[in-house]
């Protein structure tokens, strides 16, 4: 079922200054500070739960719609009511969890009214609220630490971006089972994925959307302007900022149901394991990524991509960080850069960054992205390669690389996975020849 609102507080907007004074007028000093506590009055209806007897309510949103307002509110509310003493609070990691959802601006340490602020226990992973009770935080990436809790109220943050959606939501809703009424709210921004597209269908569920135009009165007028000019009709924009679940581009070199078709939970022992690197050319926030893409190859030939550890905005020192760092995680043997810039000061700094006991391969790029990576794309439509888990930023710019319907920015992700899976294909130079004929 889909649950599909108007806005409540957008009226403010229409009203004249002089209006607004009137109507401020006539009210009491107590009557102003209670609607300024008051969720409800500033609330959008998309932000409410929704009428009817729900066990799982969606709210699938733009970014800064006020997904995580909404999240925080309505937990609180709900303890506040005593209609929850056990809370489960699952964020994409337990940073995010820590960070967004408990200390965040919007998040359950900043209710409107005072009353209901809870005490945050970090050392026990605990929230702690004035009327006794218990919430604890949970990570995604470890579904496994659902296993033993006993709880009557979840809410999930970034669905679309947890590594094992299915995983993660099997096991927190086996936890619902305490209280009179155990109920689970998501709030996310959606993603083509067959784990929410399930959520959608399932039975008790009930979605509401948003915009994140929607939210414009809590918004920046620079913020939404410079989005409509950089993303507006685009794929990226249709889903970050409309919130849609789009299909994916046909004319794509990657399809979503090859990635599906090959997750694996966990991958077999690996014979051999590298981390590529696509190094930016320059050094801002406005940048282009460092991509940072780690895979490894199995007795049996079959591939395996285990982390997508891309960041932007660094330094090189700052990336070259993020190298040494996936090097020590995943017991790298070789390090993959491209060297097309910059290359001898790369390949020194990242041979810092691995150590004596890891390579450093320097590779130079001599043909188009498209023709490098066809050959990969061609062992993800036979079955030969395998994603641990779920990679959603990669993902999304696989599925767009190649296809009329552009994505945005450099693809720096789809590089450096091209570079760590042709420096572990079985026969990659034949393959490369054959492919050009």
């Amino acid at each position: 079922m889909t649950y599909v609102p108007g806005l409540k507080a957008d009226w403010l907007l229409w009203l004249k200054k002089s209006e607004l004074q009137d109507i401020l007028s006539l009210m009491s000093p107590e009557d102003l500070k209670a609607i300024e506590l008051c969720w409800r009055f500033w609330s959008h209806v998309y932000q409410d739960p929704p009428p009817g007897d729900w066990s799982l309510w969606l709210l699938l949103a733009g970014r800064g719609a006020g997904k995580t307002k909404a999240g925080a509110e309505w937990v609180n509310h709900e303890v506040a009511g005593g209609r929850a003493g056990r809370v489960g609070v699952i964020g994409e990691t337990m940073h995010d969890a820590r960070a967004v959802m408990v200390e965040g601006r919007s998040g359950l340490l900043h209710p409107l009214l005072p009353a209901m602020r809870p005490r945050f226990e970090p050392s026990k992973r605990q929230i702690v609220w004035p009327n006794g009770a218990v919430g604890e935080l949970f990570s995604a990436e470890d579904p496994e630490q659902l296993r033993g809790p006993e709880l009557d109220l979840i809410w999930a943050d970034e669905f679309a971006k947890w590594r094992y959606p299915q995983a993660a939501f099997d096991m927190a809703q086996m936890t619902l089972r305490a209280g009179l009424r155990p109920r689970m709210l998501v709030t996310t921004t959606p993603r083509r994925m067959a784990a929410l597209k399930a959520l959608l269908a399932g039975p008790g569920a009930v979605t509401t959307r948003a915009t994140t135009a929607d939210n414009r009165m809590h918004l920046a007028a620079d913020f939404l302007a410079r989005m409509d000019a950089l993303y507006g009709g685009s794929r990226l924009g249709r889903q970050e900022l409309m919130a849609e679940i789009l299909e994916d581009d046909e004319t794509a070199l990657w399809q979503r149901d090859w990635i599906d078709a090959g997750r694996v939970a966990a991958p077999p022992a690996l014979k051999r394991v590298v981390v590529a690197v696509d190094p930016p050319v320059t050094q801002s926030a406005a940048a282009d990524a460092c991509g940072i893409v780690v895979a490894g190859c199995a007795a049996d030939g079959a591939l395996y991509v285990l982390a997508d550890r891309t960041v932007q905005g660094l330094s090189p020192a700052g990336w070259a960080g993020a190298v040494r760092r996936a090097v020590e995680a995943f017991e790298v043997q070789t390090i993959v850069v491209e060297t097309n810039q910059g290359g001898d000061l790369v390949t020194a700094l990242l041979r810092q960054a691995g150590g004596d006991a890891v390579r450093v391969k320097p590779v130079r790029a001599s043909a188009s992205k498209a023709v490098r990576a066809e050959p990969v794309a061609m062992l993800y439509e036979q079955g030969r390669v395998h994603h641990v888990g779920a990679l959603p930023a990669l993902e999304d710019e696989m599925c767009l690389f190649g296809g009329e319907a552009k994505g945005a920015g450099s693809p720096d992700r789809v590089d450096a996975l091209v570079w760590a899976l042709s420096e572990l294909m079985p026969g990659r130079e034949a393959m490369a020849r054959v492919r050009g004929l």
